[in-house]
């Protein structure tokens, strides 16, 4: 696969974006890059305490600013993108721009709360099952505008997953 034109998986927080995107790299055989993890790397702080610590915004830009740099340095084929990244027009632009596929794990509201409970990490955004309610629902209908949606049951396991996409995308090759 050219790495001009990375996959980029998006999605709601704890629905699996991390490890379906690891899970897709194996089977395509290329990089993967989480941008959460690129930004604690980078930062030395992690998203959750930059939002604490600075605010939403701050962070939204050296989120912008950190995807803007590895679609530039062209170092990944797989990206896994944090919760809000796609929420982000400009997120997208860039995206868009770097000729992206855009994956939007479409994964059950309840899936996610029961993975983000389980999560030690903490989730500044989605707190309490109510407030991360919320929140999902405003974004799912920026979710819905990647390029391709793939459904994500309790039961799939990320490899399962990751064959479904890796089907999508030979499917429009």
């Amino acid at each position: 696969m050219p790495s001009h034109r990375p996959i980029v998986i998006t999605g709601f927080m704890g629905c699996g974006k991390s490890e379906v995107a690891r899970a897709l790299a194996k089977r395509l055989g290329v990089e993967m890059l989480d941008l959460d993890e690129l930004i604690t790397l980078e930062t030395g702080r992690t998203p959750a305490r930059l939002i604490d610590e600075d605010g939403e915004p701050a962070f939204r830009q050296i989120e912008t600013i950190t995807l803007a740099t590895l679609l530039r340095k062209k170092s990944a084929d797989v990206i896994a993108l944090g919760g809000g990244a796609w929420i982000e027009k400009r997120n997208r632009d860039l995206l868009s721009e770097a000729e992206a596929t855009t994956i939007w794990l479409d994964t059950p509201f309840e899936i996610c709360w029961t993975r983000i409970e389980l999560d030690p990490e903490d989730r500044p955004l989605g707190r309490t099952k109510t407030q991360a309610y919320e929140l999902y629902q405003r974004r799912l209908p920026i979710y819905s505008l990647a390029a391709i949606r793939t459904e994500a049951a309790a039961n799939d396991n990320p490899d399962e997953i990751a064959m479904k996409i890796e089907t999508e995308l030979a499917l429009r090759r």
